[in-house]
């Protein structure tokens, strides 16, 4: 069964892209079928994989989405790229930006996104879709779609206030268009454990939602190499192997396999 996954904070910069991209790629490591879904108009997620100038692209997220809303046909894997390490991308660039416009006046709007990825979604184990810095439309689309929500959160800054919202929208979405969203857990990033603000904002966090949601174990260090790899067009696991990034993702990957796992077992104890 396929499990769909958005990586959504309307804060920028707090990691989103660069974990869409080694969770996936850590996931197709342990033999996962894996398709990233770019839902940001800045195609950072495109960019970061190798596709340098997302802008030039003729078949995109937008253009999915469209044929949708027209009811135009779509060829199978239609837009859908492959790349090097072994996973597939839905790319995303401007047009996107449209796409929300357009949203609006349409009928069943939130829903769009869901009506494609139950077409193409059967052919993957994940599908990871990373959600653009804002709560508009194409990302209640993602949270409308997904089975669960990856919350990043940047180590550098208290993240009560900007968790609030995002839960209020989660929330907004269960109750109006996807009822059995859930929060697959908080992940901390660009962690500097030298550093007395990083240790308390890890405290606080736990303090604060530890008791509402899951706060993941694994938290991503704060390193230079994990920068370095979107100008690359790799993951960490290609440009840094041995490094302690790599080490984090691998465990992030591994805790996200066991979360599918334990949900699996309970829903499997309850259809008894």
């Amino acid at each position: 069964m396929t499990k769909v996954i958005a990586l959504a904070n309307q804060k920028g910069g707090v990691g989103k892209t660069t974990t869409t991209v080694n969770l996936g790629i850590g996931l197709v490591r342990h033999g996962k079928k894996v398709l990233l879904v770019d839902a940001d108009a800045q195609g950072n997620l495109t960019d970061s994989l190798g596709w340098h100038e997302p802008d030039n692209l003729h078949k995109t997220l937008a253009t999915v989405m469209g044929k949708i809303i027209t009811d135009e046909p779509l060829q199978k894997r239609e837009g859908i790229l492959h790349h090097a390490e072994g996973i597939d991308l839905l790319p995303a660039n401007i047009e996107l930006s449209a796409m929300e416009v357009s949203l609006v006046n349409t009928m069943s709007r939130e829903t769009i996104m869901r009506n494609y990825l139950e077409e193409v979604k059967k052919d993957y184990d994940y599908v990871l879709i990373d959600c653009m810095p804002s709560l508009g439309m194409v990302t209640v689309n993602a949270l409308t779609a997904a089975d669960s929500v990856l919350i990043p959160v940047q180590a550098h800054y208290l993240p009560a206030k900007g968790m609030s919202q995002l839960l209020q929208t989660i929330s907004r979405v269960k109750r109006n268009t996807n009822p059995d969203l859930r929060i697959e857990g908080v992940l901390l990033t660009m962690v500097d454990g030298r550093t007395n603000l990083s240790k308390d904002i890890s405290f606080i966090l736990r303090r604060d939602f530890g008791d509402k949601l899951k706060v993941f174990k694994t938290e991503i260090p704060m390193a230079v190499k994990v920068a370095e790899t979107s100008a690359e067009g790799k993951s960490i696991y290609e440009y840094d192997k041995s490094g302690r990034a790599a080490a984090a993702y691998e465990a992030l990957t591994k805790e996200v396999m066991r979360n599918g796992k334990q949900r699996e077992k309970h829903q499997a104890g309850l259809s008894r």
